[in-house]
């Protein structure tokens, strides 16, 4: 999956809050940018994002209009995807992953879990999941949580990573 600039991702947030298909124009009227950015800038950048396959692109009338080809969330989990498969150890990369969630966070993956047969952990012994981070005999040995602008828990594991 291709990555998105900085301006793509505006685009891309602008098509992800629309109801339908926009055009060029309007995309350009509705993006939040910290300049002034010309209709032809934003029909290349609608352009490159078709290529890349984000977008579709319809005829009407005279002018095309665009929509996103997937939702946000979509996108969000094919990235994250990608990014697993870039791990050596999968498993350690998603332990990791769990290990930084909130609680809130944690009790949706375990809901989406259920379907799959249950709580994989509760089937799995101990010693077949290694520890996120920490001591050698698998318990936590994590910092003072550092809590961000948005109010928001952020776990930093020990190794700084």
């Amino acid at each position: 999956m291709a990555r998105l600039g900085d301006l793509e991702r505006s685009v891309m947030d602008v098509l992800w809050s629309s109801d339908g298909w926009l055009t060029a124009r309007e995309v350009a009227a509705r993006l939040d940018h910290e300049r002034d950015l010309a209709y032809t800038t934003v029909l290349t950048v609608l352009e490159r994002l078709e290529r890349k396959g984000f977008v579709r692109r319809q005829r009407a009338a005279r002018a095309h209009r665009y929509a996103a080809s997937d939702s946000r969330e979509a996108v969000v989990a094919e990235a994250m995807m990608e990014a697993l498969g870039t791990a050596d150890d999968r498993g350690s990369a998603l332990v990791r992953f769990v290990g930084s969630v909130s609680a809130e966070e944690a009790e949706i993956l375990r809901r989406a879990l259920e379907p799959l047969g249950g709580d994989p952990a509760a089937e799995a012994p101990d010693s077949a999941i290694p520890p996120p981070f920490g001591t050698a005999d698998g318990g936590l040995d994590r910092p003072d949580p550092v809590t961000t602008d948005s109010d928001r828990t952020v776990q930093i594991p020990p190794d700084g990573r």
